[in-house]
């Protein structure tokens, strides 16, 4: 089971947080680089919760039409 979407965008969202209050340049960057990680992982949760309903949908279609 993955992680839901609002995790992956909450933890974007601390390291945004966290980048802005660094006061080292190596961890801001360390800090940007994780919320972009993050980020992606939750664009990715997405796109996969949107193909999946897509495909659910179609399959419904399908069996309606072969009834």
């Amino acid at each position: 089971m993955s992680a839901p979407v609002s995790f992956y965008l909450e933890q974007a969202a601390n390291c945004a947080k966290a980048a802005e209050g660094a006061q080292l340049d190596n961890q801001r960057a360390k800090f940007l680089e994780a919320q972009v990680a993050w980020q992606e992982l939750a664009d990715r949760a997405l796109h996969v919760q949107s193909e999946r309903e897509k495909r659910d949908a179609a399959r419904v279609a399908v069996a309606v039409v072969d009834a």
